[in-house]
């Protein structure tokens, strides 16, 4: 009888030092699989997978797409690139992007709770916005362990207060206590009945069709069913409907692509587009000064007075125009962040207070 075999594990800003605590106390014949996602850049080589075999006695590699899932390794998302785990083994894709990153910590975590359910163990790390709460509900939903840790140790508190808000937590630790807490589940035998199909109109049956979305499966892609209601929003991404989706309290929202948000994530890149714009909006601005100051040399150099008074308008208005806006960019603080590891609102406020076990 197998025990919890498959362990996956999502960070964000922070991540690196918990995942070094956590690889440096494992033991070298764990009985189970490892499985990491950090929020990274797209563009930047990663050598994650040396730092953890360098602290740790468990090899780590890139995981490549297609291979067989060992015992005793740890398997690290490449940069730009979805991890997700198959009854089958394995597989490495450029899906569409969740919570603004690529790999997401929910990708990986929804598609282990859907071909594993009982044997998963799902762990969420320090970093910001809530990447991991919507997958470590799925873990819950089918029977895995959910293991946090504690917000108030954590460097950047965001994920891990996100999932303790959302998700049935079965366990709060501290970073110290987390890798023994792994070795013991990893070989607490567990009841694996023989996994039956998922029904196409129930909700594990959409989180089934989330799983293949992520891969990049036309036949989910093109499934008329599609799971969710549209709402009045649009993918920041491609522009395309989001369709709302619900889990217990949980909202969610994906496009007809497979783009999906949670709400906090969603509201970080809508923060990132209109700042977008309104940058877009000065370089306008500007460049209408400049060649409204261009128009005026030359109707003063030609003696045209009545074209001169009228540019002189256009470029004190479109001047006063342009300083407005510098001034809400200048002093805009609302942003929700930027690049792969996205800004935090929480992220300046004490994390709540939460029991270590609940």
């Amino acid at each position: 009888m197998p025990g919890h075999d498959i362990i996956v594990i999502g960070a964000s800003a922070g991540g690196v030092e918990a995942l070094l605590t956590i690889a440096r106390a494992l033991p070298e014949d764990l009985p189970a699989a490892v499985f990491v996602v950090l929020h990274i850049s797209p563009y930047a080589r990663s050598v994650l997978p040396e730092l953890l075999s360098r602290t740790g006695p468990l090899p780590a590699v890139h995981a490549r797409n297609g291979e067989t899932i060992q015992p005793g390794r740890i398997y690290v998302a490449p940069p730009d690139h979805h991890l997700l785990v198959r009854r089958e083994g394995v597989s490495v894709t450029r899906g569409p992007q969740e919570n603004g990153v690529r790999p997401a910590v929910d990708v990986l975590f929804r598609t282990a709770a859907t071909a594993f359910r009982k044997r998963v163990v799902g762990v969420v790390l320090s970093g910001n916005l809530d990447d991991g709460t919507a997958g470590l509900a799925a873990i819950h939903r089918f029977g895995g362990v959910t293991v946090v840790q504690h917000p108030d140790e954590a460097l950047y508190p965001g994920m891990p207060t996100n999932a303790v808000e959302n998700v049935p937590v079965q366990y709060i630790r501290p970073l110290a206590e987390i890798a023994p807490l792994l070795v013991k589940l990893a070989r607490e035998p567990v009841e694996e009945p023989m996994p039956a199909p998922f029904p196409s109109d129930g909700h594990d049956g959409e989180l089934e069709m989330e799983a293949n979305v992520s891969n990049m499966d036309p036949a989910a892609i093109h499934d008329r069913k599609r799971p969710g209601q549209p709402s009045v929003f649009g993918c920041p991404d491609c522009h395309g409907t989001l369709f709302e989706l619900h889990d217990s309290e949980l909202t969610r929202f994906r496009c007809r692509v497979g783009h999906a948000y949670s709400p906090e994530s969603l509201l970080a890149a809508q923060s990132d587009g209109i700042e977008a714009a309104l940058w877009t909006a000065l370089r306008a601005l500007e460049e209408k000064v400049a060649l409204t100051e261009r128009m005026l040399q030359r109707m003063r150099a030609r003696g045209h007075r009545a074209s001169l008074a009228h540019f002189e308008r256009q470029s004190q208005d479109t001047q006063q125009q342009a300083e407005v806006l510098r001034q809400l960019l200048v002093h805009n603080n609302g942003g929700g962040g930027g690049g792969t590891i996205p800004g935090d609102s929480s992220a300046g406020a004490p994390p709540p207070r939460v029991p270590t076990k609940l």
